[in-house]
């Protein structure tokens, strides 16, 4: 089944995202994690891209077909293209297709640091076409971001380069991370305005830990709303009492996206399954049917 199908047959989408382990032995954890995963019957789990320093492509599409195969999930390989020839894309595009995977999420990705070629792919938006070209039949994913990409001037013009997406084919899209609702609400609206249609699911990470959202938010461009940072203040000491706070922070996003009519919800899972179990059992799930 193709993802876009789901935003047609459902109020919201619910869906989890995970990443490959950095190291290939780790890589039976995984069953465990997707098995706990599964319990939650998430309409789609997206897989990250060779995330960890594995250095490679493979995990993240043979974790994306065990999710399929073994666990009867839908799932979303991610792709990234910024460090990848031709010749790259073309043999991930096969992998994909002879593993059954229709679903793939194209990203641009972050130059290395110690990269000095000239990229065959300067944005997302040409490995959207690449893909259009040489499997018409996969739906694609893209991202987008609610307060602006850190490389993008204004969110105006991330909500153009999300439109260029669009016409290069990309069918849905899902966000970064974001804490305030507000901003997600006038993205959309933004989108709207340029007659840009496709379903958008709202990203939500819960917090853990305080070195984790800074890192998360120098990264991504969000910002702390003052309850958050509030919140980091006074349970900075106490590790499991902000993990309950901030769990009770996102519960309350959830809630009210899926009260606003999300076309979908993403969470971002960071491996741990204990995160979406929490969220799922704080938010009215009636809401979703």
């Amino acid at each position: 089944m193709k993802i876009a199908e789901l935003y047609q047959r459902k109020k919201t989408v619910i869906s989890f995202e995970i990443f490959p382990p950095k190291k290939e032995a780790d890589l039976e954890g995984i069953d465990r994690i997707l098995a706990e995963l599964g319990e939650l019957s998430p309409d789609f789990i997206s897989v990250t891209y060779s995330a960890g320093g594995m250095n490679n492509s493979a995990a993240t599409f043979d974790i994306a077909s065990k999710i399929q195969n073994e666990h009867q999930i839908l799932s979303l390989a991610h792709m990234t293209c910024i460090n990848s020839t031709p010749e790259q894309v073309a043999g991930n595009l096969e992998k994909a297709k002879l593993l059954g995977i229709e679903n793939i999420m194209a990203l641009r990705g972050d130059i290395p640091a110690d990269y000095t070629g000239t990229p065959h792919y300067l944005y997302a938006k040409d490995l959207i076409a690449k893909i259009k070209k040489e499997q018409p039949q996969i739906c694609i994913g893209a991202a987008a971001y609610t307060e602006g990409h850190t490389d993008c001037e204004s969110v105006e013009l991330g909500v153009e380069h999300l439109k260029q997406k669009a016409d290069a084919g990309a069918d849905f899209f899902v966000t970064q991370l974001f804490f305030d609702n507000r901003f997600f609400y006038e993205f959309y609206d933004k989108t709207l305005a340029v007659g840009l249609d496709l379903p958008i699911s709202a990203g939500i990470m819960p917090i853990l830990s305080k070195s984790q959202i800074e890192k998360m938010i120098f990264m991504c461009g969000a910002s702390l709303p003052a309850r958050i940072v509030k919140m980091l203040g006074k349970y900075e000491n106490s590790p499991e009492d902000l993990k309950k706070a901030a769990m009770e922070y996102s519960a309350e996003q959830i809630n009210d996206l899926i009260a606003h009519k999300v076309d979908g919800v993403h969470i971002y899972t960071m491996n741990r399954p204990e995160i979406a179990r929490g969220n799922l059992e704080k938010i009215r799930y009636g809401n979703r049917i």
